[in-house]
């Protein structure tokens, strides 16, 4: 085991043990199994719709109602008035979903994994491979996901020439309309969309070069036969990022086909490590030769389990999914990364920021990835102005204002139908101190000067919602401390079992 590799001895069985791969726009998954294989495509704008206004209507008309019930400690009908008038119309704000797969069926189907089977993710050079030994001929496959050039890049290599035979295809959802097969002897093209006014569109392309043998079409597959090599690039653009997503992402594959494999690699492995080598952890512990897997189980109760090699492999990977997942220019890290196979996943796969994007970009600053924090900051300044009309409709208030959940638009109006979370208006002035923390780091003045008018407007909300209670103090109201519950001294025991209870089994209903 080596405190910059995770490695094991057989393929992923599911999606939670598959290896994740990116560039902070494109993920993969990558799985490494015999016979039929896939990766996990994603690109971090493909979500479920475009831009709509969703602040409800009878929330500014409540809003001095539940204030009177929450002072006078009427909290069950605060919170139901509250939960009727001022929830999101409708209730969710756009989820994130899955691109596509890349479906690979390799000669012989489905057979035991062999002995010497390897699978790696190098945290140092952001590359995985995949080695085994099958019918006397060694195997060996490698993929990386570049920033530099825009696309996913994965090889195919054996130690005996012509044995690499092999047909792909891309699998798109049956949720969303998409259409596509090969567009040329070596490319297959998918063009697609999550349907509906302002749907998003996107397109990805997937080309096979090969080296020896050949390299043809057959119905929805690009075939391989006997090669000595085989290259897949892949592409994707969406239309939330240019209208000509189509040809844009051609253009990407176009242009990565000019360069050799070993190009392409050395300035993947360029860009990334001048950003992972910007920061160490070492803890001085020899790190034991055992697949990951193993080492993790051996944590259970065994007092030489290598705890030390074990927290720098964790730190390692915390850099590296950071500068997978969030690159100038992308979208920042949503509640799972930019990694999802589920065209529903666990809530949205959304931005969650009543706690759960600030601490995706912890790292970014103590590990000296200042820029890969800047993805955040470009979401912010899009909540502003859905922010300001929020804070104006549903409260009367200058400034902006986000609740606990936001999407690829910046919707700021209150999501899902959960009294612990849905009504809370704290979302935009918490992931503010995260500007404020990129100035303490950086001492930027340009940058804080840049962005002082955000920090004001995040403030001067709170200065019109603040309303003085009986006793003379300032409050926030409606609100919640997240996904909190309290007990007055005028609620029975069973009225909070109630709450508790309702309140658990709407968070179920959302998972």
């Amino acid at each position: 085991m080596s405190n910059e590799l995770l490695w094991y001895k057989k393929p992923a069985e599911n999606f939670d043990e598959a290896l994740p791969m990116g560039n902070g726009r494109i993920g993969a998954m990558v799985y490494g199994r015999m016979g039929e294989d896939i990766i996990g495509m994603n690109e971090d704008s493909v979500w479920s719709g475009g831009m709509r206004n969703r602040n409800s209507k009878s929330s500014l008309s409540a809003l001095p109602k539940v204030r009177e019930l929450l002072s006078e400690g009427h909290i069950s009908e605060a919170e139901e008035l509250a939960m009727s008038a001022m929830s999101g119309v409708t209730p969710n704000c756009r989820h994130y979903m899955p691109l596509c797969d890349i479906k690979l069926s390799f000669e012989g189907g489905k057979e035991p994994v062999p002995s010497d089977y390897k699978r790696e993710l190098s945290l140092s050079d952001a590359v995985s491979t995949v080695s085994y030994t099958k019918g006397g001929v060694k195997y060996r496959r490698e993929l990386f996901v570049s920033n530099p050039d825009n696309v996913m890049v994965c090889r195919f290599t054996a130690d005996t020439p012509g044995s690499i035979s092999f047909k792909v295809c891309l699998d798109g959802r049956d949720d969303y309309y998409d259409d596509n097969g090969p567009m040329d002897s070596s490319t297959i093209f998918m063009n697609g969309g999550s349907g509906g006014k302002d749907a998003l569109l996107f397109a990805a392309a997937l080309r096979v070069i090969g080296r020896g043998g050949s390299i043809s079409p057959l119905g929805m597959y690009i075939a391989a036969d006997k090669c000595d090599e085989v290259t897949l690039l892949f592409s994707a653009r969406s239309s939330y990022y240019t209208d000509n997503y189509m040809m844009q992402a051609v253009k990407d594959l176009d242009a990565a086909s000019q360069k050799s494999y070993d190009e392409l690699l050395e300035v993947h492995i360029s860009d990334y490590q001048a950003l992972y080598y910007r920061s160490e952890l070492y803890l001085g512990s020899p790190a034991p030769d055992i697949p990951t897997d193993e080492a993790l189980k051996a944590l259970s109760g065994d007092p030489s389990a290598p705890f030390a090699a074990l927290a720098e492999l964790y730190f390692n990977y915390g850099k590296y999914l950071m500068i997978s997942g969030s690159r100038i220019g992308t979208l920042p890290l949503n509640l799972q990364g930019i990694w999802n196979k589920d065209m529903w996943p666990a809530w949205g796969g959304r931005f969650t920021i009543n706690i759960n994007t600030e601490m995706n970009y912890w790292p970014a600053e103590v590990c000296n990835l200042s820029e890969c924090h800047l993805p955040l900051f470009d979401l912010i300044e899009k909540m502003r102005a859905p922010g300001r009309a929020a804070a104006s409709a549903m409260y009367d208030c200058r400034g902006f204002v986000a609740h606990h959940n936001t999407d690829l638009w910046g919707d700021c109006a209150p999501q899902d139908l959960w009294v612990p979370a849905t009504i809370w208006p704290m979302g935009a002035a918490w992931l503010c101190l995260h500007i404020f923390e990129h100035y303490r780091f950086t001492l930027d003045k340009d940058f804080l000067a840049e962005k002082y008018d955000t920090l004001r407007e995040a403030a001067l909300f709170f200065t019109d919602y603040l309303f003085e209670n009986r006793d003379g103090y300032l409050v926030t109201g409606p609100s919640v401390s997240p996904e909190n519950t309290y007990r007055l001294e005028n609620m029975s025991l069973m009225q909070v079992r109630y709450w508790e209870q309702t309140g658990n089994l709407r968070k179920l209903l959302k998972r």
